[in-house]
């Protein structure tokens, strides 16, 4: 049965291949982006484009308005910040934009993009869904996407929103612009100078995580 999806982030790595995914079974996929002229190619799928910011509220009611359901999967990433307003606009802020405004609408079903990175370094210990992190955080990034997980979603969660978390890891595959796809580059072509000796991640192919969000 064909349904009506509002994305966020459809122009990024995850969100791309969500919205390829959710075109080719049929579904009508709605977009939020900042700017539609740079959308991608998504109008050649059949995404009907509208133009707001997920740190600005009310430029989403109208796209999200009468959906099925939507996928929040915008989110600010870089490496290595300590401190970045950005992060908290888009992580923070636009998350409890989204998830608020699809509660108020009564939304059928969110999916919110969340991430392993929430756990820092748990130093080679593997966790469950129980695992809460309390300390510092490594970057920008796992603080601000700590906060929307823990503040933000979670408690939405619990009053009974119909909202369920997805929490990637290190997310590999075509159409990658990270700096983890130019490490695996420079790894292949035996080009990177030095590796972490004890570093482990959870790996997972982009194709594979849009199709988590969708089941």
């Amino acid at each position: 049965m064909s349904r009506h999806f509002l994305v966020t982030g459809a122009t990024g790595f995850i969100g791309s291949h969500l919205v390829r995914q959710l075109t080719h079974e049929g579904h009508r996929v709605s977009a939020v982006v900042r700017n539609p002229e740079r959308s991608g190619g998504l109008a050649d799928l059949g995404v009907e484009l509208h133009t707001g910011d997920v740190a600005e509220r009310e430029s989403i009611r109208g796209p999200m308005a009468g959906c099925d359901g939507v996928f929040h999967v915008a989110g600010w990433y870089k490496i290595g910040l300590r401190y970045s307003a950005d992060a908290q606009r888009v992580n923070v802020t636009g998350t409890r934009n989204v998830l608020s405004l699809a509660r108020e609408l009564g939304i059928p079903k969110t999916v919110y993009t969340s991430t392993v990175a929430v756990s820092s370094d748990t130093k080679g210990r593997l966790m469950d869904e129980t695992y809460r992190f309390t300390g510092r955080h490594l970057s920008a990034y796992d603080e601000s996407k700590w906060r929307a997980h823990y503040e933000v979603a979670q408690p939405m969660i619990d009053e009974g929103v119909p909202l369920v978390i997805v929490m990637p890891g290190v997310v590999y595959g075509p159409g990658d612009t990270s700096s983890i796809h130019a490490m695996l580059v420079q790894y292949l072509r035996r080009k990177l100078p030095v590796v972490p000796q004890v570093t482990e991640f959870c790996w997972a192919h982009v194709d594979d995580i849009a199709r988590a969000h969708i089941l």
